[in-house]
């Protein structure tokens, strides 16, 4: 079973993130359970900071530049309750 990669990513309004994966499902996930307070994430509750999410050059993953990063496997699998 080949990996999921992500394909495209759109980052909207609110911390919310759009996500295209190669097996074409599209997805949109809320970023802001993620924030927190520790050195990593509170970087993230800047809006301008949070827009600087990247693909990763083969598709296995998004990444902030302070090298913050989830996998498309969990993004793809995530389910917000």
């Amino acid at each position: 079973n080949a990996m999921v990669k992500i394909d495209k990513l759109s980052v909207l309004d609110n911390y919310k993130i759009q996500l295209v994966f190669s097996d074409h499902t599209e997805k949109t996930i809320d970023f802001k359970p993620f924030i927190g307070n520790d050195r990593f994430t509170s970087q993230l509750s800047s809006m301008d900071y949070f827009r600087k999410v990247n693909v990763y050059e083969n598709g296995r993953g998004i990444y902030w530049p302070n090298e913050y990063d989830f996998c498309p496997d969990f993004l793809r699998n995530y389910d917000a309750k």
